[in-house]
């Protein structure tokens, strides 16, 4: 039996080196145990293989390949006998080149090959565990059944693909791309804003759960944590299926697309616009407003729209807006700027925290951070530092901070 005559799992990979690699075993003959090493350390390296390289690269194929099985259990839908029938031949095949009898390579390949180490810095703490503990599953599996039995469970509470194994994207060249990068920070770490962060979780609990939820403004002063508060979210509900896609005001006109790829998936996925404000002269509100609520397209139940903004409005107004001289039916103009917030059902206010709450803020993070230095002293230089730059906010409390670590 080979990897070329699976069905459901029927071409593996795209890229050109991982399926050299497995055609490794129909053609011994062809590439040598040193070359095939050799190709397996780029692939690792590219991929950040680690452990047994090869079961490490067997397992992120498994837990990246779309097919009717693994979309079928994304979707919380039953597999027909007729359907496992055939994916118990795949997994056959699959099951025997992962316990593959590697023992005939040569001590210095063994001992690369099975205790490779981890060759990149942990960007995504999280899925890192989850592969882990995959392939520590299927590593241990004693039948082809149990081989089976772990598969189905973790693509039932993951999904599949570049959905079940990262976090949050972006829409690039027409295509929705994942982010590698993204900061590790929960809403307990947010000092402060208790109330606001209590309505945001409020909302989007009610969102994962299927029931009734609105879109969020988060809007108020800079540096007060908006955007980090939407972004701790992710770090909280990840494992309840919460996707986020980060999208542009200059890519507006691309959501219908976004929405119709997003709309097929087994998630509940935030858009999220940060930042989000127009000038007079800049009509991309307008497609916001029509996917919001307005268009003939109903928007569907698994997408919400949050945005952070410093404006309530969202529009710039000026006091033209109140003349009568310049548009004559004035109260229409000042409907149709405040129309595309009035689509936001939840909007949330952050302002500047007073002295204390910058002093807690800056207590918090001294901690995280391990900073040990007197308390008065931390305080006095945290203020000095509120003078020169910025006044008090979070951004201002984390720079500080930044300074601090810089110097040690």
């Amino acid at each position: 039996m080979s990897f070329n005559e699976l069905i459901i799992y029927h071409h593996l990979s795209d890229d050109c080196d991982v399926l050299k690699c497995l055609s490794y075993f129909e053609e011994k003959g062809k590439l040598r145990d040193q070359d095939w090493i050799s190709l397996l350390l780029r692939i690792a390296e590219r991929y950040d293989l680690h452990d047994h390289l090869f079961q490490s690269l067997l397992t992120l194929l498994l837990a990246q390949h779309e097919n009717t099985f693994t979309l079928l259990l994304e979707r919380k839908k039953d597999v027909s006998f007729q359907l496992k029938k055939v994916i118990m031949h795949d997994l056959t095949i699959i099951y025997n080149y992962f316990h593959y009898d590697f023992s005939y390579l040569d001590d210095l390949y063994q001992d690369l090959f099975f205790h490779f180490p981890q060759s990149k810095p942990i960007i995504n703490q999280e899925i890192h565990e989850l592969l882990c503990h995959l392939q520590m599953n299927l590593s241990q599996s004693t039948s082809v059944e149990e081989f089976y039995e772990i598969l189905y469970n973790h693509y039932i509470q993951y999904g599949v693909g570049k959905y079940g194994l990262n976090k949050a994207f972006r829409y690039n060249d027409g295509k929705i791309i994942p982010i590698d990068h993204i900061g590790n920070n929960t809403l307990n770490q947010l000092i402060g804003y208790e109330t606001q962060k209590e309505r945001l979780r409020a909302n989007t609990e009610a969102f994962l759960s299927c029931k009734k939820a609105n879109n969020v403004l988060l809007y108020g002063d800079s540096g007060t944590g908006k955007s980090s508060s939407i972004k701790a979210l992710l770090n909280e509900y990840y494992k309840d299926g919460l996707r986020m896609v980060e999208v542009y005001k200059h890519q507006f006109i691309f959501l219908p697309q976004i929405i119709n790829e997003l709309q097929n998936r087994h998630y509940k996925f935030i858009i999220f616009m940060d930042d989000l404000s127009f000038e007079d002269f800049e009509v991309e509100y307008k497609y916001l407003k029509a996917i919001i609520e307005g268009g003939l397209e109903k928007k569907p139940d698994n997408i919400l729209i949050y945005a952070t903004s410093n404006r309530r409005h969202l529009i710039k107004e000026t006091w033209n807006d109140r003349n009568h001289d310049q548009e004559i039916n004035n109260n229409d103009a000042k409907q149709e700027k405040l129309s595309l917030v009035s689509r936001f059902g939840v909007q949330i206010m952050y302002i500047h925290p007073n002295k204390q709450h910058y002093l807690d803020i800056i207590d918090g993070l001294a901690k995280t951070y391990q900073i040990d230095m007197d308390i008065e002293q931390l305080h006095t230089l945290a203020l000095q530092w509120e003078i020169r730059n910025g006044g008090f906010s979070g951004r201002t409390a984390k720079q500080f901070i930044h300074m601090l670590l810089g110097k040690k």
